[in-house]
């Protein structure tokens, strides 16, 4: 039993070092859906030099696929992105990339990639692609589903616009998006974090790092390194994902606070 364990640990051990690229999305598709290991992969990937490509709809495939050194983050590990909807965008990309967000409304089957996989695709900035800010696309979310809708209407029923109301020289009308605000970097990166289930494309603390760094403030990464070492206290920052109540045996509240950094998650 344990000898076997050692040959498996050894291949293991061979096809990281001389195949890490391969082998981290390889480890991140078969653990799709659990965020905090697909976190602690992507760390992995950082600390050796390897680029994860953050989401997005004119890259992304349904698994980690790779290209060199770099790893293309999957679309199927975006929260409320089911396969059958990534398939279908990733068939209608392989005829031609999408040419703009009229483009891809007009182009995909509202059926398939509904309004909460749409939400979803938008929050974790697969549709930066477009050049559009996230909050206008979130706000928008109606207005392009209901060209989705029109364009999947006239094709079914075979009918032409013979006005020409749904083209301009040949490409699909602008869809109007409402005027809105951006969002401040902090809600952005908390949308994204709700998305895909750990801080991305990067982390609320990297405008505090100079300040933390003359404070001597430890990561997580590096505070557990040194609890083995034998410290027994640390200096610690991180940003607050969930939070709950609870109730001792004696009946006295307990907090229970998850936090996040730029190297992984930790409790108190």
């Amino acid at each position: 039993h344990a000898a076997a364990y050692a040959i498996v640990s050894y291949q293991t051990a061979y096809l990281k070092a001389h195949y890490p690229v391969e082998f981290l999305a390889a480890s991140m598709t078969l653990d799709m859906g659990n965020t905090e290991k697909l976190a602690d992969f992507r760390q992995d990937a950082l600390r050796l030099g390897i680029d994860v490509v953050p989401p997005s709809v004119q890259t992304s495939f349904r698994d980690f696929e790779v290209d060199g050194n770099r790893i293309f983050y999957a679309l199927a590990a975006i929260k409320g992105v089911g396969d059958a909807a990534v398939q279908h965008i990733v068939e209608k990309r392989r005829e031609r990339l999408f040419d703009g967000i009229e483009d891809f409304a007009q182009r995909i089957d509202p059926k398939i990639v509904g309004k909460r996989v749409l939400e979803s695709l938008i929050l974790a900035g697969a549709l930066d692609c477009f050049g559009k800010d996230r909050a206008t696309l979130f706000a928008g979310v109606e207005a392009i589903m209901a060209a989705a809708a029109f364009a999947q209407s006239s094709a079914s029923s075979g009918q032409i616009d013979i006005f020409g109301a749904g083209t301009a020289a040949g490409r699909p009308e602008a869809i109007r998006l409402p005027a809105v605000d951006p969002w401040l970097p902090a809600e952005r990166l908390h949308k994204e974090f709700l998305a895909v289930g750990f801080y991305l494309s990067a982390h609320p603390l990297d405008e505090y790092k100079a300040a933390l760094t003359k404070m001597r403030v430890q990561n997580w990464n590096e505070f557990s390194a040194a609890v083995k070492r034998g410290a027994t206290a640390g200096r610690l920052a991180g940003t607050v994902t969930s939070k709950q109540e609870r109730k001792t045996r004696t009946g006295n509240k307990m907090g229970v606070v998850m936090f996040s950094d730029q190297s992984g998650q930790f409790e108190a």
